[in-house]
């Protein structure tokens, strides 16, 4: 049977009141078309539009969106922005800071300060021309010792006493200023003054010495003088028992010549002893060679220099005299 409500007929045309309803109601289909249009375009512009519950209110936005108030712009969707879209910004971990604005610096002016004086020596040198600083400085009485070759403490001193006393820059060290100044005021040291035989400077010998061949040995300047008739004939530095082991004052003999003795009370050795009371004896000492004046001996006169108690004991003979004076 042929749906008489629809229109159709049955054999490809409409109805005669298919076609009078459909005349008679023109604008209802007009704008029927248009609210589905309306309504096709409102949801297909809506970007991440939520399925569900949210669908029911599509036409209601798009309509909103559609017809925006006079007085209030709508606001803009995606396809209004820039088509160049500005890079996105940086999070607080990425972000690089911006760079502080640099300053053109002024060019340095040139310095006129006067560079300070070159040093030629200073604590810890060891060299001949500190030994001729040594020698030239005891000259006008401001180092007290024979010249070493060291530059130590004592010299350190010795060149700010010198620097103090000229107006110069105290600084221990020779400068070339220093050292020019020095020069200028002393003379050339002789080879006596640039290596005498002792470390210190040989004591003004005792009246007992002058006369005789005698060993004259002084605890204030801690030196030995092999004297002949009043004349030097060999020097060198000596160290004394301590305070618990005093070495004997006064005026002995030599007694006894040994010359690679071990002593029996200490089991120590005493190359080339020369006894001169008791138990006592001018003797190389090993230790003197090594520690120095930081050591003491038990009461006998010890020499570090080997080679010149080695040849002052092939030189002195028994009953030579020996004095030991301050």
């Amino acid at each position: 049977m042929a749906n008489t409500d629809s229109g159709w007929d049955g054999r490809g045309t409409r109805g005669r009141r298919g076609a009078r309803a459909a005349e008679a109601i023109p604008g209802r289909r007009v704008a029927a078309v248009s609210f589905v249009a309306l309504a096709a375009l409102a949801t297909g512009c809506e970007p991440g539009t939520a399925t569900g519950a949210q669908d029911a209110s599509a036409p209601a936005q798009a309509t909103r969106a559609a017809a925006p108030s006079p007085t209030r712009p709508a606001p803009a969707t995606e396809d209004a922005k820039p088509r160049t879209a500005p890079p996105p910004r940086p999070s607080a971990s990425t972000a690089t800071p911006p760079a502080a604005p640099t300053t053109a610096r002024p060019a340095p002016e040139p310095s006129t300060a006067t560079p300070p004086p070159r040093v030629l020596m200073r604590t810890g040198s060891e060299s001949d021309r500190v030994r001729e600083l040594q020698a030239r400085l005891r000259q006008i009485a401001h180092f007290g010792r024979n010249p070493t070759g060291y530059y130590g403490s004592v010299t350190a001193d010795a060149v700010r006493s010198f620097q103090a006393k000229r107006s110069l820059p105290v600084t221990g060290s020779t400068d070339e200023v220093t050292w020019k100044r020095l020069l200028a005021m002393t003379r050339t040291p002789s080879a006596a003054e640039l290596r005498p035989p002792t470390e210190r400077p040989l004591a003004a010998p005792d009246k007992r010495c002058l006369k005789g061949r005698v060993l004259c040995i002084s605890k204030n300047s801690r030196t030995l003088a092999w004297m002949i008739d009043g004349k030097v004939v060999s020097a060198m530095d000596v160290r004394f028992g301590s305070e618990y082991t005093p070495t004997r004052e006064g005026v002995f003999e030599v007694f006894w010549k040994s010359r690679d003795h071990v002593s029996t009370l200490y089991d120590t050795p005493m190359p080339y002893a020369l006894f001169f009371s008791g138990g006592q004896a001018v003797h190389y000492s090993a230790d003197f060679a090594a520690n120095g004046y930081g050591g003491a001996s038990h009461g006998c006169v010890n020499v570090r220099d080997k080679a010149k108690v080695a040849a002052l004991f092939d030189q002195v003979k028994n009953g030579d005299k020996v004095v030991i004076y301050w």
